[in-house]
């Protein structure tokens, strides 16, 4: 039976940060095994502007549409959702709003895995965001996801401190750590310059990391929340 994954991220480009190579090696598209949807909660652009309008910045936030879509056809992301909460903000929205854009994207899709964020990372949003999706898949007779990951993010997970993510589980990516940083180039205006941790070369040390800690060559690495087996 063929897997339905579902990613949750705060912002656009967290998804390719977080799990880009297993995307990419999982999903039907590009020959795997599993249908992949994302769900992007903010507009991951305002904050960076003194006047925080959306209409203010309307050209660069098209602009970050169009690297999205660039990003999704490269990692083989069957359907996007995007909302709109406001970027390094999502504090100023009762949490309920977020859970409630998670429970109905989850209802349209029905996944059996999600991957989100881990919740000691330092951008308050990526907190909420791993709030909002363990509220929304709480264990009642009837829920379909069955498993859970949380991801690390370059730039948030490794900053707070003390830095709490202890991964458990990881995912050969070998194969597809190309299509990893292909995606991450994609969003022209966030990727940096090493020795920034976004940048094309840090991506690739910490798959390299994550890789040696398990014996191969490449890796992403995850915390196992929840697993129910049948």
């Amino acid at each position: 039976m063929e897997r339905k994954i579902l990613v949750v991220a705060a912002h656009p480009d967290d998804e390719v940060l977080g799990c880009g190579g297993t995307i990419a090696k999982l999903s039907r598209v590009r020959g795997g095994g599993a249908e992949v949807y994302l769900l992007i909660l903010g507009e991951g652009m305002t904050s960076r502007y003194e006047k925080r309008e959306k209409g203010m910045q309307s050209m660069e936030l098209k602009k970050l549409k169009s690297n999205i879509n660039a990003a999704v056809k490269i990692l083989g992301i069957k359907k996007t959702f995007v909302h709109d909460f406001p970027d390094n903000r999502f504090d100023s929205v009762a949490l309920l709003d977020i859970v409630k854009v998670v429970e109905r994207v989850k209802s349209e899709v029905k996944p059996d895995v999600i991957y989100t964020h881990h919740r000691g990372d330092l951008n308050i949003d990526h907190r909420a965001t791993y709030d909002a999706v363990l509220t929304a898949c709480r264990p009642i007779q009837g829920e379909t996801v069955r498993e859970i990951y949380s991801f690390e993010v370059l730039s948030s997970t490794e900053w707070n401190y003390p830095n709490s993510f202890s991964p458990n589980a990881y995912v050969d990516i070998s194969e597809s750590i190309d299509k990893k940083i292909a995606a991450m180039k994609a969003y022209k205006s966030e990727l940096k310059d090493w020795p920034h941790p976004r940048s094309g070369k840090a991506i690739e040390v910490l798959a390299q990391q994550r890789g040696c800690e398990v014996g191969l060559e490449y890796a992403e690495a995850f915390e196992l929340i929840r697993k129910i087996d049948e």
